[in-house]
């Protein structure tokens, strides 16, 4: 397989990889929000099983002195809580499938980009590493601090499939001129990727906190609102200039370069879930955090990072092609 084949091949599967693991964050978004992330009260098992039951009289008659400390000693067995999650934990298995099978296809193309080899082996052992992760927030009990870290690990593994992705790329980039691109559009995609950065870190406050009123402070689901702290409202405030901003950028890339350019289309996508971030902030904000919305605004944040990280690298990739 000569390169420019082999660079379509891992291209494809790359992309395929990217939409997996996004999947997985909006499944694992979904879990939480439907407090189903100690339906397995251990790890790698589930209530000791390789397979759960489908019903309490599955279980050991011990159960919940077994996993008092998971609280069920309180908490009765739930079986659509568990197979969320255990549905959950397959998918993440399927997940380090297609990482391994990346990380393979990406063997015949050290010799045209050597990093696109080691960014895709290294994206394999950081899914290890995850898996490992995973049981060490279900060992914690869910603590928040340790989901935002499982969570700030997912965003760090699509950042490095990405960044193998746009490697293998360039030849695609290269084609595409940014000669005409306004100077404007570097300033102010960087100024985006600073605030959405922000937002993340804020986001993650945000949901320890709502994490903390739910499981901890045990506080009715309209009443979250309310009781969260001022960086809430920072938050809620920052995403105007964050929709602002995205649009700018969008329109720039628009006026410059013309519609049917990657960047273009790339900046437009972005701006798409832009407003979806927006709306459902907003709908969380104003509606007292409706559980369906909480996993739509969790991947739309993730999308976002992982569009401006991608129109970076593009971006980058680009002006060394015309520099050279």
């Amino acid at each position: 397989m000569n390169d420019t084949d082999a660079l379509k091949s891992y291209r494809r599967v790359a992309w395929i990889t990217i939409a997996a693991v996004y999947f997985l964050i909006l499944v694992g978004a979904s879990v939480r929000a439907s407090g189903a992330g100690m339906g397995c009260p251990d790890w790698p098992t589930c209530f000791g099983q390789w397979i759960p039951p489908l019903s309490e009289a599955g279980l050991p008659e011990n159960y919940r002195e077994i996993y008092a400390h998971r609280g069920y000693d309180e908490v009765p067995f739930n079986v659509v809580k568990t197979w969320t999650e255990y549905v959950n934990r397959l998918v993440g298995v399927v997940i380090g499938l297609l990482i391994m099978l990346t990380a393979w296809k990406s063997w015949s193309c050290r010799r045209h980009d050597p990093w696109i080899f080691r960014a895709s082996l290294a994206a394999f052992f950081m899914v290890v590493y995850q898996g490992w992760l995973g049981s060490r927030v279900v060992a914690s009990n869910l603590q928040p601090g340790m989901i935002t870290v499982h969570m700030v690990m997912a965003l760090a593994i699509v950042a490095v499939l990405l960044f193998a992705l746009a490697r293998a790329r360039r030849d695609v980039v290269a084609s595409q001129s940014v000669g005409q691109m306004d100077p404007q559009f570097r300033i102010w995609l960087y100024v985006l990727l600073g605030l959405t950065a922000l937002q993340v870190v804020l986001g993650t406050q945000v949901r320890e906190m709502v994490d903390y009123l739910n499981h901890t402070a045990g506080a009715e689901r309209t009443t979250w609102v309310s009781a969260l702290p001022w960086f809430f409202y920072v938050h809620r405030s920052l995403s105007a200039l964050v929709l602002v901003a995205g649009l700018w950028l969008a329109w720039l890339a628009w006026r410059s370069v013309g519609p049917e350019h990657g960047l273009t289309r790339f900046s437009m996508a972005m701006v798409a879930v832009l407003v979806l971030a927006v709306s459902s902030g907003a709908t969380l904000g104003h509606l007292g955090m409706p559980m369906l919305v909480q996993p739509t605004h969790l991947l739309t944040a993730a999308l976002l990072f992982g569009l401006q990280f991608l129109i970076w690298m593009d971006y980058r990739h680009a002006r060394q092609a015309e520099l050279a």
